[in-house]
């Protein structure tokens, strides 16, 4: 499996504009460049640290770089970490994924792999500006984003001080066919360069994508790939999660592919961390996270 080394971001530019200010924390909008696209992220950084170090979130399947929000949690998973981050003197970077949010490109187009470019692509950003100390950076990733991160942090040439997982996932096919059913996968694995008008059990809402993403299901095998990596690592679950299910029997093997410094989080709350009812439990799961992120950034 090819290694991500080359340097594949290139700056467009950041606009200083700042969105969020507070005595701790002030929130930028940035654009990087990967293969002819933007992506676009949000920056927040303590206002009192000089080049802090910084974690890169990446958000999950049909998400945004805020993640998951709801009435109990509107600002989103991602977007309610941020601040508390900054506050404990750490830096983030959330983006959007190429199809996604703001930034360029088509959904339809999106591949397991594209994302694994793009955190890369971040990687380097991130490795490159002054804002920020690019020798102290952290990845970050939720549910098909946490297993884009176990990807790029087993592929990577950038120096990571930890990698955060929370309910990433772990057997990506097994995930996705309680998205979408066992037929429409195995339809959608024969569209190849087409359009396969995929419907997710449940609400029946329509996701296009092409037969290319349902391949990279199979060829990205997230435990394969945090065998690669042997720096700390946060390993977050909700044992009532029905998508990346069952836990914490998944997390477990896991983390016996990972030779390094671990830890298992669970709690019995779904794949959201109950973000649906309340922000008790993904308060918790932030604090751990902080306080995890801390003891390794030095």
């Amino acid at each position: 499996m090819k290694q991500l080394h080359r340097p594949i971001a290139t700056a467009v530019g950041m606009l200083m504009t700042v969105l969020l200010a507070s005595a701790e924390a002030k929130e930028t909008i940035v654009k990087f460049q990967v293969e002819g696209q933007t992506i676009v992220g949000t920056m927040v950084t303590p206002d009192d640290a000089t080049r802090p170090p910084v974690v890169l979130l990446l958000h999950g399947f049909t998400g945004s770089r805020n993640e998951w929000s709801s009435e109990a949690v509107k600002e989103g998973l991602f977007g309610r970490a941020a601040p508390v981050l900054a506050k404990n003197g750490i830096a983030s970077l959330r983006i959007d994924f190429r199809g996604s949010g703001d930034s360029d490109g088509k959904f339809e187009d999106m591949t397991v792999e594209t994302e694994i470019t793009d955190a890369q692509a971040a990687l380097d950003f991130l490795s490159t500006i002054e804002s920020v100390d690019g020798k102290r950076i952290s990845l970050m990733g939720m549910s098909l984003g946490g297993a884009v991160s176990a990807a790029v942090a087993g592929r990577t040439k950038t120096p990571l001080k930890a990698v955060v997982l929370w309910n990433p996932g772990i057997n990506l096919p097994a995930a996705f066919i309680s998205i979408f059913g066992e037929k429409q996968m195995a339809e959608a694995l024969k569209a190849g360069d087409k359009v396969y008008p995929a419907k997710r059990v449940g609400d029946g809402k329509e996701i296009p994508l092409k037969g290319r993403f349902f391949e990279s299901l199979y060829a990205v095998q997230p435990a394969g790939e945090i065998a690669r990596y042997h720096g700390p690592l946060l390993l977050a679950v909700g044992t009532k999660d029905t998508i990346v299910f069952p836990q914490p029997v998944l997390a477990n093997s896991l983390l016996s592919y990972h030779d390094g410094p671990e830890e298992l989080w669970a709690e019995p709350v779904d794949h959201g961390f109950g973000v649906e009812q309340s922000a008790k439990t993904v308060d918790a799961l932030i604090t751990r996270t902080v306080d995890f992120l801390k003891s390794h950034s030095e």
